[in-house]
């Protein structure tokens, strides 16, 4: 077939089809269209929630751990991948300690990416990591020593402070002898400890363990929270 025919019949098809989208249009229902689109979304947020669960092999495996209050086990799906793919924001990247919700917006304390766990993603928000090792995450106490200055650290009370805060974190802060990072690897078996201010929001640390990566590069963290502190406030 030479180009000048084929371009020909394209024209045609086009024009065929233009001619059909008036009729088309007079004839949609949509309020129908509307109800379908809500249960077409209904059903993604169910099969998302299915796709964000821990298995239940998992859940049997840490099922006396998990009797304890203030804990839980959770899945971060890595944002790379899934970020813009799902209809939850953030892609199930990032979670919420606090509000336990993997929806990404104000108050969300870590996040998965290229490997790594970041916290500290908006404004004036920050935070650091803290690595425990491999230490059994009962064991993991306010009194374990580098937790001990994570828990002691005040926050800034000022913006210009805070946010000065905010960059140093990425680069490490040191307190005593210990180190903590605002970015670190996720490393199977190794346990870890997060400290996650989130201005006007909340203020916790934590600690957590990742006990497993999936094929999909989705990592499980078992969680048990330490302490809450006083939402911080800044003065601008």
């Amino acid at each position: 077939m030479t180009s000048p025919r084929w371009f020909q019949m394209m024209l045609s098809v086009l024009f065929v089809c233009a001619c059909g989208i008036p009729a088309l249009a007079q004839s949609v229902d949509r309020a129908q269209l509307e109800k379908e689109i809500q249960t077409a979304y209904e059903q993604i947020k169910a099969k998302e929630a299915l796709f964000l669960h821990v298995t239940a092999e998992d859940k049997a495996t840490y099922a006396e751990f998990l009797q304890q209050p203030n804990t839980g086990l959770i899945r971060l799906l890595p944002r790379e991948k899934y970020d813009g793919k799902l209809s939850i924001r953030g892609g199930g990247a990032y979670y919420s300690f606090v509000r336990l919700t993997h929806e990404y917006g104000h108050g969300s304390d870590i996040e998965l990416q290229q490997g790594k766990l970041g916290v500290g993603f908006a404004g004036m928000d920050f935070g650091f990591f803290g690595l425990l090792g491999d230490v059994l995450l009962e064991k993991v106490t306010l009194e374990s020593p580098a937790v001990r200055q994570m828990a002691a650290y005040q926050s800034p009370p000022t913006e210009p402070e805070a946010r000065a805060q905010h960059r140093q974190a990425y680069y490490g802060i040191k307190m005593g002898e210990f180190s903590y990072t605002s970015s670190i690897a996720a490393t199977v078996g190794m346990t870890y400890a997060l400290r996650s201010l989130s201005y006007s929001d909340s203020d916790l640390l934590v600690a957590f363990r990742v006990v497993r990566r999936d094929q999909d590069g989705s990592l499980i963290l078992l969680w048990k929270m330490l302490k809450e502190f006083p939402a911080p406030t800044v003065t601008r």
